[in-house]
């Protein structure tokens, strides 16, 4: 058993984790989640691999989910958690050793504070070779360890967010990010989230306008690149700045497509 299931003390914890055809880097994730009391994984209902059958292997609780957004689908995810204390986190990221040892910590010492509702930890993305430490891939805190009575999934698709009510803490260590197998599987996302972000504009009858067009793309990549120093991340930092201007680029261009389609 888990140190922290070991520890009476400690408040129970429970780490939720979505999967999509993710047999290749699906056990790495879960391996590293020993210290959990338990564990929960969603998988896609499109998924065509062996995602369930490690999920079933490895997890305590399996779910298959139809996908319809991000939002929905983790708080699906969310919903199946047992424990008042919450991780999430996705299939392609692996909580690191030390960041392990600071959630234990955390939940022994100062998780029965009714007054903190969450903490943010800081994730670290290894694409093309090394691990990128500036640009707008790091530092990249995120929310993600929480009070599940204090917390709810909000955001825009396919961006799901926690949001709480109460103090937020930071924890030292790194959630290790592999968010792209390489650059054509960076691309392909590109298209499917920019498709997603387009439709979540489009919902909310946010209008088109030629100057998001124009000048969001151009804007993201200088902070990327420029004001958020990519460039000390070599050839891979100028890629990914780069690549996430042509997001923001398609994402508005699609969104001009799915109001000339209405008309």
């Amino acid at each position: 058993m888990s140190a922290a299931a070991n520890d009476r003390e400690s408040p129970s914890l429970s780490v939720c984790v979505l999967a999509y055809n993710d047999e290749a880097i699906l056990a790495r994730c879960l391996e590293a989640l020993s210290f959990a009391d338990e564990i929960v994984v969603v998988v896609d209902a499109k998924s065509t691999d062996g995602s369930e059958k490690i999920a079933q292997d490895m997890a305590t609780r399996v779910s298959v989910h139809r996908y319809v957004g991000d939002v929905e689908q983790k708080q699906h995810l969310q919903s199946l958690a047992e424990n008042e204390w919450i991780l999430l986190i996705d299939s392609d990221e692996v909580v690191s050793h030390e960041l392990a040892i600071a959630i234990r910590e955390f939940l022994a010492n100062r998780g029965k504070d009714s007054s903190i509702a969450g903490c943010e930890v800081n994730r670290l993305t290894f694409h093309l070779g090394r691990w990128l430490r500036h640009g707008d891939f790091y530092p990249d805190w995120k929310l993600r360890l929480y009070r599940s009575s204090e917390a709810e999934i909000v955001g825009n698709n396919p961006h799901g967010r926690v949001q709480v009510t109460g103090q937020v803490h930071r924890l030292i260590g790194d959630l290790e990010h592999f968010s792209y197998r390489n650059l054509s599987d960076q691309v392909r996302r590109i298209q499917r989230f920019s498709e997603e972000g387009a439709a979540s504009l489009f919902a909310q009858r946010k209008p088109f306008r030629l100057v998001d067009l124009c000048l969001r793309p151009p804007a993201r990549f200088l902070r990327a690149y420029v004001l958020k120093r990519g460039f000390l991340d070599g050839v891979p930092g100028l890629i990914v700045a780069g690549a996430t201007a042509v997001y923001v680029f398609l994402k508005y261009a699609k969104l001009w497509e799915l109001e000339q389609a209405r008309e």
